[in-house]
């Protein structure tokens, strides 16, 4: 890929982002009924490829629950208001009306109650009894501090998740967490992530991981690249780390690690474009608060609207437009690609000949950028 100049001493790399590029058709079509959009990570097997983010205002135990019923996965963050509340709905419906001016400010003072480990408890179980698979997330700060009483939970896939995520951390006033560590010691399949690019997923790949997440400050709440200048188009990102997955494949000896788009997928068309760049599955945010059921309530966040020391987001209203069992599945009532997500995809894979996620990943993709005018 070739350099563009920046100035006389800076150079950089042409990315993309996935309003950038657009899916070719080819030769062949099918009925997208006849087309498979199962995903399955180490032994758990799921209808749709379709996860949940562990923010508060998408996922709740209830929520997770009934993705799981519907055939997705939800994960839930295990620092969010459902660890350090009884009853957090008080403190949800207070978020929701909050004025613009005062949001951040209120919400940092909301998160700053401590996690009870015995909530984190509860609540796994909570979803575990409903007989679907339990996920969970932690960021990397809190998981050594935390991570045994998950497991004792039983959680089924551990989820460590940030804005950013390192195999390699370095920390001159506390002993990071050690990764390949980690991981090797548990029992349970482990995505973590985000990671922006091939080094870094590489590295993660070779902690142990079942799953990288792909993605920095792409979500429709962050304002990570106001706040530090950083942002990672995604198109490009997701390629990335899908040809970290296939060298890691050579050098492990067949090893398979997921990569999973998390960020920037806001329409059934970014979705569709994630799996043609290469991901096997997606994490979705802002598209799944829109749910009526969805804790939010119209409204979407996430844990970098209330850091405590530099929040790098929003909360940003989404609307609530229909029960999740619609957005995912249809029918749809609008023609901009925000419901009816599995049946996008479906059509998608249909126009262009391909029967499963696998072979889509191969279907040809052009550089078109989209212009709404």
């Amino acid at each position: 890929m070739s350099d563009v100049e920046i100035g006389r001493a800076k150079r950089a790399r042409r990315v993309y982002a996935f309003d950038d590029i657009a899916i070719v058709p080819s030769r062949r079509t099918r009925n997208p009924e006849d087309v498979s959009v199962n995903w399955a990570i180490d032994a758990y097997q799921f209808d749709i490829p379709f996860i949940a983010a562990p923010m508060d205002s998408v996922v709740s135990p209830a929520t997770a629950i009934r993705i799981g019923q519907l055939g997705g996965l939800g994960v839930l963050d295990l620092e969010g208001l459902w660890t350090r509340y009884d009853d957090p709905e008080p403190m949800l419906e207070e978020i929701r009306n909050l004025a613009p001016e005062e949001a951040t400010r209120r919400m940092q003072a909301i998160y700053s109650a401590p996690i009870k480990p015995e909530l984190v408890t509860a609540r796994l179980a909570e979803i575990r009894a409903a007989g679907v698979t339990v996920a969970g997330a932690l960021s990397p700060q809190r998981t050594q501090e935390l991570s045994k009483t998950v497991i004792a939970a039983g959680v089924d896939i551990f989820v460590i998740r940030g804005t950013t995520v390192s195999a390699e951390h370095v920390s001159k006033s506390q002993e990071p967490l050690n990764l390949k560590k980690f991981i090797y010691e548990l029992d349970v399949p482990v995505i973590v992530g985000g990671a922006a690019g091939y080094t870094p997923a590489l590295h993660l790949m070779r902690t142990g991981a079942a799953g990288v997440l792909v993605g920095f400050g792409g979500g429709a709440a962050s304002t990570t690249r106001k706040s530090l200048g950083i942002h990672a188009p995604m198109a490009t990102a997701v390629a990335d780390v899908a040809g970290a997955r296939r060298d890691y494949m050579d050098e492990s000896g067949g090893r398979y690690v997921h990569v999973i788009a998390d960020g920037g997928l806001g329409t059934s068309g970014d979705i569709a474009k994630a799996f043609s760049v290469g991901a096997d599955a997606v994490m979705l945010g802002s598209t799944l608060a829109r749910a009526s059921e969805a804790p939010g309530g119209g409204w979407h966040w996430g844990a970098e609207a209330h850091h405590s020391e530099l929040p790098r987001g929003h909360r940003v209203a989404v609307g609530s437009m229909a029960p999740l069992e619609q957005i995912l599945f249809g029918p749809s009532t609008v023609a901009d690609g925000t419901m009816n997500l599995v049946g996008a995809l479906r059509r998608s894979m249909a126009t262009t000949g391909y029967s499963d996620l696998k072979e889509f990943q191969r279907v040809e993709v052009v550089v078109a950028p989209y212009s709404a005018g």
